[in-house]
């Protein structure tokens, strides 16, 4: 379970509470830090030991405006341990468990979104440290950032061994796919072909060292102009475990890998799995599924490599992006930097 459930709140508590926030320091109502663009300020830096329990962030432009796609335009950094290198890079919005530069109402376990229309960002990984932990925010976008923010946590030691929290945001756009005309019926662009080794499979998460992999949100965003059967989830998850050239894991489509079924479209949220926005009619325009790996984390020695096809066969070439979660025994330190703001920028409707 994340956190503590209601059959062991009773029991004493060892860690003393703390909380780092945004509070206006001269008494008065702005409680709010101000990030011009193209900078940034570290909301986060604590010596010792302890553990990140929760983090709460809402946000506005200078103005009182709503950037458009501000939350694929403001990055979050996370450092453990005094690593130079961060273990956690995101879009904020994609950090907070939904894509596409957009927020929206939703509920799960380690992640919410809230209302106002899910701009109240909620997360509950735990992060524990020992010796320093650190977290950053960067403003990418046009205007000024007005940010808002809890972190509560515990100053506490662990007697026990811990691994450290780990998020990377990822983006192909398109993976490599086929054109539909080269297929004489949709039914084949749709099913034909085999794949079993996941070669041209979309990457969620490649990755070498100790650790357990929690899950994921992934973002599709449908612009395939047709009239027929639209579906884009056929695609199967392979993951790939200490080296194994085939997959270790064999997943059976892009539905059920979120633990749905047949096609879905509609909404879902439950604690680890679930549909935040389903798509359009003929699941056109962006959707985004979680699936979160608590009850069953999928343990990995030397590396893990999870990756999904982007329709059966890898035929199709929407748009894909994700936010892969783990936990590693020795932070790893993220060394390639995040895509340019162009490059993480939504496709437009059409």
């Amino acid at each position: 379970m994340i956190g503590h459930d209601l059959s062991t709140i009773y029991l004493p508590k060892k860690g003393i509470r703390r909380r780092e926030s945004s509070w206006d320091r001269s008494g008065g109502n702005d409680d709010r830090i101000y990030i011009k663009p193209g900078e940034s300020r570290i909301i986060f830096d604590i010596q010792g030991s302890g553990l990140i329990e929760h983090i709460w962030m809402t946000q506005m432009n200078f103005g009182d405006i709503i950037e458009e796609n501000a939350f694929r335009k403001i990055v979050i950094k996370m450092y453990w341990e005094n690593n130079i290198y961060p273990s956690v890079i995101a879009p904020l919005g994609d950090f907070f468990g939904m894509g596409h530069g957009i927020s929206h109402n939703f509920v799960s376990a380690p992640l919410q979104m809230s209302p106002q229309d899910g701009r109240g960002l909620n997360c509950w990984w735990p992060m524990p440290f020992k010796e320093h932990a650190k977290i950053e925010i960067i403003n990418e976008c046009d205007t000024t950032l007005m940010l808002y923010y809890y972190i509560d946590y515990e100053l506490k030691t662990f007697d026990e061994d811990i691994t450290y929290f780990h998020a990377l945001w990822h983006r192909e756009n398109p993976p490599k796919g086929k054109d539909r005309s080269e297929f004489d019926n949709f039914r084949d662009y749709e099913f034909s072909g085999k794949n079993l080794d996941g070669k041209d499979n979309y990457v969620i998460l490649d990755i070498e060292g100790e650790g357990h992999y929690c899950g994921c949100n992934l973002n599709i965003d449908n612009q395939l102009d047709t009239t027929d059967w639209d579906w884009p989830g056929e695609g199967d998850d392979m993951i790939f475990i200490d080296g194994d050239k085939l997959p270790t894991i064999n997943g059976t489509g892009t539905e059920d890998y979120i633990n749905c079924a047949w096609c879905p479209s509609q909404e879902y949220n439950a604690p680890y799995h679930g549909i935040i926005i389903p798509g359009q009619d003929n699941w056109k325009g962006k959707i985004t599924y979680y699936r979160y790996h608590i009850l069953d984390p999928i343990t990995f020695k030397k590396s893990i490599k999870v990756t999904i096809e982007h329709g059966h066969n890898n035929h199709r070439t929407d748009d894909y992006s994700s936010t892969a979660y783990w936990y590693m025994k020795q932070p790893f330190g993220i060394k390639e930097n995040i895509l340019s703001v162009k490059e993480r920028l939504p496709l437009k409707n059409k």
